[in-house]
């Protein structure tokens, strides 16, 4: 039978309005594919082939740099820097794994701000897991989230499991309930050193000194630095200790920015993570003084006045 003018007229509107409807109950935004983010300490375009297999519409990322070979602690380290500029439902894959293939889990860590991480259970989901809160963890049930064929492998979760299981994630092939078993929500946590204040100084652990600008930065956050009452411009006393001996001490300004002392000269100052850091400006000061970083290396700042 077809339809009159009036009925036609009529069920454009109901579409119309039921579109409309739709659009502001998501807010205006398009509900599309959630993208992936890869971090890794190798290189190569292998995992981003896994997760293209699943789905060519996904929006897949690799973090650059790689991160240090084996470096649990800075794979940790770059996802508390780089997750909370994802939009909520991003699905970030780490694989910095030298335990593959042993005991320690393969999750899936869904946070309180609505990002989800796969990763190797190892220390690597620490930090985020604490910025960002945890909702839910999930051990990846391997007998559906693996690529096929590849049941004999065990040193490669990395292309077997993890981008494989993100993809799927991301496409919508799964929910989050279709990882695997349900966990307790809590990750492994990193031996990391706490700052601490003793007398006029602070003292923290150097989580980072590398890359090619070599900013060195130690885990004295904000809160505990602004217990010593340094101001912008001061001349504090800033020393590297490895194991307990001195490696570097010298006065230099807490300054706001490179730009405030002369070329080549040492500043402190606060980084984009909110830490106490050390520069050279325009120099490499981790090369220059051949600092490095782990729990063995510290940062002391001291209030010199």
């Amino acid at each position: 039978m077809k339809k009159t003018t009036t009925q036609f007229l009529w069920h454009n509107q109901v579409f119309l309005l039921t579109a409309l409807l739709a659009w502001a109950f998501t807010g205006g935004v398009s509900q599309g594919k959630n993208a992936v983010v890869i971090q890794a300490d190798f290189g190569g375009a292998v995992m981003e082939g896994i997760a293209y297999g699943v789905s060519k519409d996904l929006d897949i990322f690799h973090v650059r740099p790689l991160i240090n070979l084996y470096d649990i602690d800075q794979a940790a380290r770059s996802f508390e820097y780089t997750a909370p500029y994802w939009p909520s439902g991003t699905v970030f894959v780490s694989v910095v794994d030298p335990g593959v293939g042993t005991v320690r889990k393969s999750v899936v860590l869904k946070t309180k701000s609505g990002h989800y991480f796969v990763s190797p259970d190892n220390g690597t989901l620490s930090l985020v897991a604490k910025s960002l809160g945890i909702e839910a963890v999930r051990e990846i049930d391997e007998s559906v989230n693996r690529r096929k064929g590849s049941e004999r492998s065990h040193t490669f979760h990395g292309r077997d499991v993890y981008s494989f299981t993100g993809a799927r994630l991301a496409a919508g092939v799964i929910d989050f309930e279709g990882v695997g078993p349900l966990l307790e929500a809590k990750v492994v946590q990193l031996d990391n050193v706490k700052p601490y204040i003793e007398g006029k100084s602070a003292f923290g652990m150097v989580y980072t000194a590398q890359g090619r600008l070599g900013n060195t930065a130690s885990r004295i956050d904000m809160e505990t630095f602004d217990k010593l009452g340094i101001k912008e411009g001061e001349i504090v006393e800033v020393t590297f200790r490895h194991k307990g001996e001195i490696v570097w001490q010298q006065d230099v300004p807490f300054s706001k920015t490179f730009g405030e002392v002369p070329l080549g000269e040492p500043l402190l100052f606060i980084n984009s993570s909110y830490f106490l850091a050390m520069a050279i400006n325009q120099g490499n000061f981790a090369a220059t003084h051949d600092i490095h970083h782990g729990k063995d290396w510290t940062m002391e700042i001291r209030k010199k006045s």
